[in-house]
């Protein structure tokens, strides 16, 4: 195409007199045949070879195509239809949608796409091409700017006002993806119950589709995506986007943001995933620190929602305390869930709960700390929302800015705090201090949005600014294993312990907490722990089978985060309480004796975690990336770089084990194996599936521990 474009070219070489400095524009006119075959005289280098700078990308002619080369990749950009195509080796690793590489939503709502390249120039190594569109008033810049393992991909709609930007891709020219951290979907129940692992591998209903994706949901999420094929693209945006895999277009991955008419995201190339997340936490930070203390990691925190939901009281809380503690069960923290407020959003203990302050004394007498559950809703019915309103000290309406913003969440209608206003900030942080100071409180859990998408933000802010306000208030008072649920691309550094989404309690929802655990450290949260072990979702009791399998799963991660008590439960469906075998006591504290014993060995994952960003749980293909297999396992994992999990993760005593090339030592068979698949492995609801690699610095350690028991 690009050769018979020539008849109608019209070209000129730049006059900045840069070396490499080219600008090619392209015309249908057959009127400047003459005059573009003289400006082809002029210039035969432009379609040979044209080096941006010596040791820069060179631009060059590849067929109908232009393909820019710099150093191991190369961006081949398809003239008409416009297309960008990313290869490595000469393989190719990404592709643009052959619908279109971008679209953008004019000011009429029209949906208008690219055409073909109408000019482009090289200069300064920055690929600049003009595009044209369907809207004939309309052009796209695009500017690719590459690095070496990387490169920008920066596109602005010119000549409209455009209210929505996006990029797409082929979803099958990158393999299986991965990223994104917890997924939504048009399923009933998710993102509560569904989990993708890879992220393509969903079907139907099931397919990721977020219309509300951005800095301010509740879920964690991140702008970020990688590929088997070790491709990886950042959307650098505070705006709310519309995330689909496959659902709005079939095949295509289409992300879209919000209120602009520009788009930056950076495309990073590299030989493995492993590298491309970690030329991601390049970008967006590392952890700082690990809020939470070693001993936090060594045993469980145990809350009251799975156990009684909002039935809770003083009495029967502190029974389960006792319980959990004559039995020997470990734990660090007992920490009392929704239900204890008088309406919520007011800082006062409501009738079921007499004397908070001895209920607290006799916690701490137990030798566990005391946290409370709080929120930044303000409920319309709460004392503290008139205070709040006549203050100021609540979120605007968009709308109608002299009126508090109303949002509804799952405990009804309500504001939200500001914490841009810094009164209403010192206000809510003294209304904790004060619950503190009176009640012996160590913590918060705090489970919250920290702003509303449906709000107006205070001058000069943004969605991103208030999470930042969110996280640096949480970092003075979360009780910190039960985790914060701050995100967006440089929250990583607070080093918060993220808690997944409230679970069902049957085998699925066993199995997507596992698939989200690895999905949120494979987007730069490592320190993460699934929902409550046995699920928190309103319905039944878990099974013996699944809490027991749950908590085995969970002593292979950094930490554990406890509800359902193995002794008994109120089953909230039925109305009555449901007592366990006494096996499932016996294991459910083995598991934890188990993950106590594999802390020293975690501590060391948690060092690295906060020296490089690396993640602590990971996909087997992040350290055996040429075992094709790896990569569509979704319920195994290494913890660290020497300890695989194969826990069951669904009804009976036995599964398939894939394994890595090398050496492994079977810990329940207490042998060495070799890499490949074990059929049929037999493990008893007493049994967790764990190998060491054999040949790493933690071997050794590894076997001593975990073959003595």
């Amino acid at each position: 195409m690009l050769a018979n474009c020539l008849k109608h070219t019209q070209m000129s070489r730049s006059v900045s007199g840069e070396a490499g400095s080219v600008t090619c524009e392209v015309s249908v006119s057959r009127k400047r045949l003459l005059r573009a075959l003289a400006c082809l005289t002029l210039v035969p280098p432009l379609f040979a070879v044209v080096p941006a700078a010596a040791a820069g990308p060179e631009l060059r002619r590849s067929g109908d195509d232009l393909t820019l080369t710099n150093g191991d990749y190369s961006v081949v950009i398809g003239v008409s239809p416009f297309s960008i195509t990313t290869k490595r080796a000469g393989r190719t690793v990404l592709a643009t949608a052959s619908a279109g590489a971008f679209d953008f939503t004019g000011p009429k709502g029209s949906r208008t796409s690219p055409t073909s390249v109408r000019r482009f120039g090289l200069a300064n190594g920055v690929l600049d091409l003009t595009v044209a569109t369907t809207d004939r008033r309309a052009t796209l810049r695009v500017k690719i700017k590459p690095e070496a393992d990387r490169y920008g991909l920066e596109t602005a709609v010119q000549g409209v006002k455009a209210t929505r930007v996006g990029v797409h891709f082929d979803l099958a020219s990158a393999g299986h993806w991965y990223g994104q951290g917890e997924a939504r979907s048009d399923a009933e129940g998710d993102p509560h119950l569904l989990q993708p692992w890879p992220l393509d591998a969903a079907r139907g209903k099931e397919q990721v589709n977020d219309p509300a994706f951005g800095p301010a949901s509740y879920l964690m999420v991140e702008p970020f995506w990688f590929t088997q094929s070790a491709a990886g693209i950042y959307v650098d945006t505070g705006n709310l986007m519309h995330v689909s895999l496959g659902r709005e277009r079939k095949g295509v991955a289409d992300l879209s943001v919000a209120d602009t008419s520009s788009l930056k995201t950076t495309v990073f190339v590299e030989p493995t995933p492993r590298a491309v997340y970690q030329d991601y936490i390049g970008i967006a930070g590392k952890p700082e620190k690990s809020d939470a203390p070693p001993d936090q990691f060594e045993s469980p925190l145990w809350n009251s929602w799975a156990q009684f939901y909002n039935d809770v009281d003083q009495k029967s809380f502190l029974e389960y305390a006792r319980a959990l503690h004559a039995k020997g069960l470990p734990g660090h923290t007992m920490s009392l869930d929704s239900g204890w407020m008088k309406h919520y959003g007011d800082f006062v203990f409501n009738d079921k709960f007499p004397n908070p302050k001895a209920m607290s004394d006799e916690i701490h007498a137990m030798n566990y700390r005391f946290g409370v559950w709080v929120t930044q809703w303000i409920n319309m019915d709460a004392d503290n929302y008139a205070i709040a309103k006549q203050k100021g000290y609540l979120l605007k309406s968009k709308g109608d800015p002299s009126k508090p913003c109303v949002v509804t969440w799952w405990n009804g209608e309500a504001g939200l705090v500001d914490l841009g206003n810094a009164a209403a900030y010192r206000w809510y942080e003294n209304n904790l201090r004060d619950l503190q100071r009176r009640y012996g409180i160590d913590g918060f859990k705090f489970d919250t949005r920290f702003f509303d998408e449906g709000c107006a933000p205070a001058k000069g802010l943004t969605a991103a600014d208030y999470r930042r306000l969110g996280a640096e208030l949480a970092d003075g008072f979360d009780q910190q294993s039960v985790g914060v649920r701050v995100h967006w691309t440089g929250a990583q550094k607070y080093g918060f312990v993220t808690r997944m989404l409230d679970k069902g309690t049957d085998f699925p929802s066993l199995q997507a907490a596992v698939k989200q655990n690895l999905a949120v450290s494979t987007v730069g949260y490592p320190f993460v722990e699934t929902d409550m072990i046995g699920g928190s979702m309103g319905q039944a009791p878990p099974s013996k089978d699944v809490l027991v399998r749950w908590a085995q799963a969970a002593a292979a991660m950094p930490l554990v985060y406890s509800s359902t008590s193995p002794i008994r439960v109120y089953d909230q469906v039925h109305k009555k309480w449901v007592t366990y075998p006494p096996e499932v006591a016996r294991y459910y504290t083995a598991a934890m004796r188990l993950h106590k014993a594999l802390n020293p060995y975690i501590q060391d994952q948690v060092k690295r975690a906060v020296a490089s960003g690396e993640p602590i749980m990971k996909p087997l293909f992040f350290t055996f990336p040429d075992d094709r297999a790896t990569y569509s396992i979704p319920d195994e994992w290494l913890l660290g770089d020497s300890l695989l999990a194969a826990p069951v993760l669904s009804k009976g005593t036995s599964r398939s084990v894939h394994l890595p090339p090398g050496r492994w030592y079977d810990v329940a068979r207490r042998k060495e194996v070799g890499g490949g698949d074990l059929k049929a492995y037999k493990a008893d609801l007493g049994t967790l599936p764990l190998f060491v690699r054999m040949g790493t610095e933690d071997t050794s350690r590894l076997i001593s521990v975990l073959g003595s028991r």
